[in-house]
């Protein structure tokens, strides 16, 4: 693939994401009050709301509530790890690029073009916010449709996979991220990278991920990342793997 048709796919799949994530907040600002399909916790819970711009890149606010995700994912856990963990690679990221010309380009670009810090910062901010909507309030069912019909090509049905991906994550040394991605030929594959790495740097479209750096579950989990990893699939939004599979089959 040549670097300006891979540029594009990448350009392609943030553009995706973000309307996807627009959907759905539209769909949590429109849906029935107290609660919605997206926000279904109670009213008190307040969603998570980015954090004031103070450069080029602004964190998006969640589309959920931040206790929506409990049991897995208590409100404490995700006040800190939105708030404080996520937030701060965008603040540090907008000190990074403040007056150079990284200023004026995208995650994606940043992501594909840059090393060091500025890469770390810009990885970190663009996977937490895959990582946020990788997960669902409502999410946990069995997959259908497409991205079922992959699943079961590659990798032998569900049960299979999440046994894989399962073992990638817990066995991913140090801190990472753990991918399900895809070739350009839609074949998908698990991708268990260390630290800010993600699929566009290795020209793979990412779907789903899981984040398995220690601060995204040790209040809840202490160090029992296994018990982290496997309550995952009772939040994993698999219909945002079949937006983003969808998606990429088009462009």
């Amino acid at each position: 693939m040549q670097r300006r048709e891979f540029l594009t796919t990448s350009l392609a799949t943030g553009a995706a994401i973000a309307t996807y994530s627009l959907a759905n907040k539209a769909n949590a600002e429109t849906a029935a009050k107290p609660t919605n399909a997206a926000t279904p916790a109670a009213a008190t819970v307040t969603a998570g709301a980015p954090v004031a711009a103070t450069g080029p890149f602004v964190q998006p606010p969640l589309s959920y509530s931040l206790g929506a995700l409990a049991p897995f994912l208590k409100e404490e856990q995700m006040n800190y790890h939105f708030n404080k963990h996520h937030a701060g690679y965008f603040k540090k990221l907008n000190t990074l690029v403040e007056g150079k010309p990284e200023a004026k380009l995208s995650l994606e670009e940043l992501i594909l073009q840059s090393q060091g810090p500025i890469f770390n910062n810009a990885a970190q901010a663009w996977n937490h916010t895959f990582f946020w909507n990788s997960m669902s309030p409502n999410g946990g069912s069995n997959p259908t449709g497409l991205i079922a019909e992959a699943l079961q090509r590659d990798f032998g049905g569900i049960e299979a996979f999440k046994k894989a991906f399962g073992e990638a994550a817990i066995n991913l040394f140090g801190s990472g991220w753990v991918w399900l991605a895809a070739d350009k030929d839609r074949k998908l594959q698990i991708l268990p990278l260390p630290n800010a790495d993600n699929p566009l740097k290795h020209k793979l479209t990412p779907l789903l991920t899981l984040d398995v750096w220690e601060h995204s579950y040790y209040i809840d989990y202490r160090n029992d990342r296994a018990g982290y990893v496997a309550g995952f699939w009772s939040k994993v939004n698999w219909d945002f793997a079949t937006h983003n599979l969808a998606t990429m089959a088009k462009t």
